[in-house]
């Protein structure tokens, strides 16, 4: 959803900035959800790429084990401008591993390295992460430094609107405008319709949110509320708004959610619910819901409200800041920035 931007819960901005000008200013560590077992068929690798998507940093390591990219396992996709350490898993049924040291990759501004190795029982699969660390380095910082670090603040105690990011929509943006030529009849590649079938869902359940941040209820309960609770995907509700939820609310140990659309009634009722049915009344907004519907998928909730964990800045210079936090899976680092302000991605996320 890039027309109109999204609305900011904080406030107006308060800096402009570039992002991105090196790979080196936009670092990701993948946070592990599980030990490795330590035997079985599958080699676990951490490596460190430079310049790399996780793409092309699997045929990489395919290439290098002799076997074919349905071998290799990879928890989450990275993106290309950016220094990322993530896991990868080979299947290799002989648990005999190449020349490790042949793996390392360094070409231009490209770069691979195995940072460890193990042997794993399974496959690594899609989502199988805490989440991710990111270190930022935003450049040419225009703006009040109070302001800015109010706002940093701001953010560390209340979080920020759980939105789905710019990544989500495409390189141009036009994923939304794809996925409804598509649900029309367009035909397109199977890997193309699940990236169009998310784009779909996130846009409206984009729309949802910035409904209740403009009416400032994004982190406050609505009558009809449903919840999810922190670091799951489990939900309750609706349910009479009490001192204990409030708590729990208070606590960021449950969250307001959004409908991620597909078949079936909205689980939100009353004033939850005729919110995101006007949120998703549009020409537009009603041709996606028809789409995803007819595509099969079923009524989900997503949480409206993200914290950023161990929130730290730093100022390298008047007009350098770096920003280090952590978010769980399926969260989007960019959200975060932009409740500061502009802040203009120099190089192009890949």
């Amino acid at each position: 959803m890039s027309e109109p931007a999204l609305p900011r819960a904080h406030g107006e901005a308060v800096l402009s900035a570039n992002m991105r000008t090196t790979p080196e200013d936009f670092v990701v560590e993948e946070l592990p959800g599980f030990e490795p077992s330590g035997a079985g068929e599958h080699l676990l690798l951490t490596v460190e790429k430079r310049g790399m998507n996780t793409g092309f940093a699997a045929k990489h390591i395919a290439q290098w084990a002799g076997v074919g990219e349905v071998a290799i396992g990879y928890a989450g996709l990275k993106d290309r401008h950016a220094v990322t350490r993530q896991r990868f898993s080979v299947h290799l049924p002989k648990k005999v591993a190449p020349d490790l040291s042949k793996l390392d990759f360094a070409q231009g501004e490209e770069r691979l390295t195995v940072v460890e190795h193990t042997w794993h029982a399974k496959k690594l699969p899609r989502g199988a992460l805490a989440g991710n660390r990111f270190v930022l380095t935003l450049r040419g910082v225009s703006g009040e430094r109070a302001a800015i670090e109010q706002r940093l603040h701001s953010i560390a105690e209340r979080g920020v609107p759980n939105y789905f990011g710019e990544q989500r929509f495409g390189r141009d943006g036009d994923n939304v405008a794809n996925a409804r030529a598509m649900f029309a009849g367009r035909r397109v590649r199977r890997e193309q319709r699940t990236l169009l079938i998310s784009a779909a869902r996130s846009e409206l359940f984009n729309r949802v949110l910035a409904q209740r941040v403009q009416r400032a209820c994004w982190d406050t309960p609505l009558n009809g509320e449903v919840w999810m609770l922190d670091g799951s995907r489990s939900v309750f509700g609706p349910e009479p708004f009490d001192d204990a939820l409030a708590h729990r609310l208070a606590s960021f140990d449950i969250h307001p959610t959004g409908p991620l659309w597909g078949r079936g009634e909205l689980r939100s009722t009353g004033d939850a619910a005729r919110l995101e049915t006007e949120a998703l009344s549009g020409e537009e907004a009603l041709a996606l819901r028809a789409g995803l519907e007819a595509e099969g998928l079923k009524q989900e909730r997503r949480a409206l409200r993200l914290k950023p964990a161990e929130l730290t800045w730093s100022w390298r210079e008047d007009d350098v800041l770096e920003i280090a936090f952590a978010l769980p899976p399926g969260a989007y680092a960019t959200v975060v920035l932009a409740e500061l302000g502009d802040v203009r991605a120099v190089g192009r996320p890949g």
